[in-house]
């Protein structure tokens, strides 16, 4: 592992006082021009980065507002980061957006926090390992989570077993019995959840899903919540020369991916086979595809306004809320005959 540069080396780099380093990093007027260029030079070439602690204490105030994220690619992660940025507008934070990668996102977020960048920040779908919350404890950092939950902190959490619940109630209502369920190839907690509310809402109106009608697609991309994904688990189905009468996908992107399958093979939705997904997504309107809203916009601005809160003092209560997903019906889960 490469050693982190220190002030000291950049004021030896320069030539200048630690003291000068600190006025460069805290723009201050009483530095010339040109030494500041040179140590802003130098914090470049050694790859230094302010530790949070002596930006905060030297300020006295919260500047930087930072966004913890696995992907900036996936609708769901888009939606809340759009109300997450209309609503930080009417602050005078700014704000830096940090993708982790889905690969491996808790070791991502701990070489983050490691750099020292942030003063407060809200960290989505990803897990506060012990080491990053000793961390955000030791730096007194603000902290609001999203669909994530610790103890200790300010978190805005779907209740996902509810949303999963809520799919399985309604294709069961709407008189399938023949149900399936695409699920993704990794299995965090979220999508453990809507499985477990799925099967046991089946479960209250005497229904379950077979072994055979259990797929998942291949793709481990996004965590395999992913069109790839959906495509791939309609393939397993044509392998098995079976389908099921309904098709529940644990999110909107697999259930666009198992659509478009499906009209491949010459299949209609919802005269062949009903989709369900998962998510509210701006596309799915535009599928006619019934699925559970999330309210995932509404749940970014909250964030934003908690960690407001906290910032400036007003309300430092722990605040820990569990949002009710909402059943969206289309025109995807008509039953036919």
């Amino acid at each position: 592992m490469t050693k982190k540069a220190t002030i000291r080396e950049v004021a030896s780099r320069v030539g200048v006082s630690v003291a000068t380093v600190s006025r460069v990093l805290n723009e201050s007027p009483h530095v010339s021009e040109d030494t500041k260029k040179k140590v802003l030079k130098a914090m470049e070439e050694l790859n230094y980065a302010p530790q949070i602690t002596a930006r905060k204490l030297a300020s006295g105030k919260v500047q930087m507002m930072a966004v913890v994220v696995p992907s900036f690619t996936t609708p769901y992660f888009n939606e809340v980061l759009k109300g997450i940025k209309d609503e930080i507008t009417k602050t005078d934070l700014d704000l830096v957006m940090y993708n982790t990668g889905s690969r491996n996102p808790e070791a991502g977020m701990k070489q983050f926090f490691d750099r020292g960048m942030a003063d407060a920040v809200i960290i989505l779908s990803i897990g506060v390992p012990d080491k990053v919350h000793k961390k955000l404890q030791a730096t007194n950092t603000k902290t609001v989570l999203v669909n994530t939950s610790r103890k200790e902190y300010n978190y805005f959490q779907v209740n996902d077993y509810r949303g999963g619940y809520l799919a399985g109630k309604h294709l069961a209502k709407k008189g399938f019995k023949e149900i399936g369920i695409i699920s993704a190839a990794t299995d965090p907690v979220p999508a453990v959840d809507r499985r477990r509310g799925f099967l046991d809402a089946l479960r209250e109106y005497d229904l379950n899903v077979s072994d055979e009608f259990s797929v998942k697609g291949e793709t481990k991309k996004h965590g395999g919540f992913s069109e790839e994904a959906g495509f791939e688990a309609i393939k397993k189905f044509e392998k098995n020369n079976r389908f099921p009468e309904a098709i529940f996908c644990l999110n909107d992107s697999m259930a666009i991916g198992a659509i478009y399958a499906l009209s491949r093979l010459g299949k209609k939705v919802p005269e062949d086979i009903a989709i369900m997904g998962y998510d509210n997504i701006k596309l799915s309107k535009y599928h006619d595809l019934t699925t559970v809203d999330q309210k995932m916009y509404d749940i970014g601005t909250q964030a934003i306004k908690r960690l407001m809160e906290l910032i400036h003092g007003t309300d430092e209560k722990l605040q820990q809320k569990t949002i009710d997903p909402v059943l969206v019906e289309r025109g995807s889960t008509v039953k036919k005959g």
